[in-house]
């Protein structure tokens, strides 16, 4: 199996996944700017709405794919029972945070999940954490724990139920990644169906807690078709690739760039307001990337 993955990406290497790693990123990063743009639907509806359109956005993709790949009769009956779940709660639960909580605090919470993926993929990996990948995730982390200080209090109660809400997403992530990560072959394949039954769930959820809005406006019907198209829908792709190309150090710590980014956006587009703690933050985040980027004596062996 190691020998047919190696044949069929032979571009395996520490930067190897870099590429679609930082297209993931940036896609990721547009999420609270668009999902700000429709804060009238409510969230599970919502969830399902982009679960629909992530579902057609990958088709295309989830054919090359599944023809490449080989069959998915390969993928193991777990990841169909638990990866629209995951998918379904990296979605939903970032959504009702965002309704609780500040969007670029949201943000910065969720992307605190490499910190989760990193450290677990190397103990399944090697039984160990190799000390570059351990501190570039402290120095990433710490800066971007900065942006979530909130000298002022203004935040409120409330925001700490989305904190932990958007931390539930977080989670969510990094199991996903987890669970891509180990599979025999991608699942760039059968991301497609996994979107759809996701997209079952939310509808079920929705139903079951929520009024339907029949009303969206057009404003808000384009922001949840960007949103299923790009955050939601190819970045999944593109991260299971960047997955499968790149080391989980490298690879995990750029998603770090996520919360910075995405404050970025917000206050260019008038959601949020400048703050200094954004630069401080946002060198910390290069300079843990950079270290636990930093290539090893020996590279660590995939899972497969």
């Amino acid at each position: 199996m190691q020998g047919r993955l190696r044949r069929r990406y032979p571009f395996h290497a520490p930067v190897g996944g870099v590429v679609p790693a930082a297209a993931a990123v940036v896609l990721w990063s547009l999420a609270p700017v668009l999902a700000e743009l429709a804060t009238a639907v409510p969230p599970l509806q919502l969830a399902a709405m982009v679960a629909g359109v992530a579902t057609l956005a990958t088709w295309p993709v989830g054919r090359l794919a599944g023809r490449r790949d080989g069959d998915p009769v390969a993928i193991p009956l777990r990841v169909w029972l638990s990866g629209p779940l995951l998918v379904l709660g990296a979605i939903g639960f970032y959504f009702v945070a965002l309704r609780l909580a500040p969007a670029a605090e949201v943000a910065l919470v969720t992307y605190t999940w490499p910190v989760l993926f990193v450290i677990a993929a190397e103990l399944i990996q090697v039984r160990r954490v190799h000390i570059n990948s351990l501190g570039g995730t402290l120095v990433a982390f710490s800066g971007a724990a900065l942006v979530l200080l909130d000298p002022s209090g203004s935040a409120g109660e409330a925001a700490w139920g989305g904190y932990a809400l958007a931390f539930a997403s977080g989670t969510c992530w990094a199991a996903f990644s987890l669970l891509a990560r180990q599979q025999p072959i991608p699942l760039s394949g059968i991301m497609p169906r996994l979107f759809g039954l996701a997209t079952l769930w939310a509808i079920a959820g929705h139903l079951l807690f929520e009024a339907t809005l029949l009303s969206i406006a057009t404003g808000e019907i384009a922001s949840i078709v960007f949103i299923g198209f790009g955050p939601y829908g190819l970045a999944f792709v593109a991260w299971d690739t960047a997955l499968r190309q790149g080391r989980s150090a490298t690879v995990g710590t750029l998603a770090y760039a996520v919360p910075v980014l995405s404050a970025l956006l917000l206050i260019a587009a008038g959601m949020a307001r400048v703050d200094w703690r954004l630069v401080v933050a946002a060198a910390a985040v290069v300079a843990g990337c950079a270290l636990a980027s930093r290539p090893r004596t020996q590279p660590a062996p995939v899972t497969t």
